[in-house]
């Protein structure tokens, strides 16, 4: 429970690290890639509702696919006592977000930075050196 994890994420997939630890645990995503749609689809002139099924339908997949992901993350985290979220974009909130509605006891403590694409080795670096500032003790 005195473990102090980070994770970098975005939508395709998550990089683990205990601090002090060399090893990473990569979570794949299966959430299919966005796709905006402007305008009037495949029917011309066509009513709006005529196309909203199969876009609803997509969103909702998006929607499924991303809380599994979310999941397989969660789990893939096991229980740390301290949190750092790294990640470029919005996967950093929901996934916070997300973890705010799990019943994890004692909730970790959860701190987020935005960073861009990292290799493995400058995720551990980023955070063992977070977790050293901050005074946290890793565990070996």
């Amino acid at each position: 429970m005195d473990t102090h994890v980070g994770v970098w994420i975005d939508h395709e997939k998550a990089v683990i690290v205990a601090a002090g630890h060399e090893t990473t645990t990569v979570v794949q995503s299966d959430v299919p890639r966005h796709t905006r749609y402007a305008g009037g689809g495949g029917y011309p002139r066509g009513h709006s509702s005529l196309r909203g099924g199969s876009e609803r339908q997509r969103e909702e997949r998006n929607r499924n696919a991303l809380d599994e992901y979310f999941d397989q993350v969660i789990t893939a985290l096991g229980r740390p006592g301290a949190l750092l979220i790294l990640g470029p974009g919005e996967a950093k909130l929901q996934l916070a977000d997300r973890l705010g509605h799990e019943t994890i006891r004692p909730r970790p403590t959860v701190a987020m930075e935005t960073a861009d694409k990292l290799t493995d080795a400058q995720i551990r670096a980023k955070v063992s050196k977070y977790f050293d500032a901050h005074g946290c003790r890793h565990a070996t």
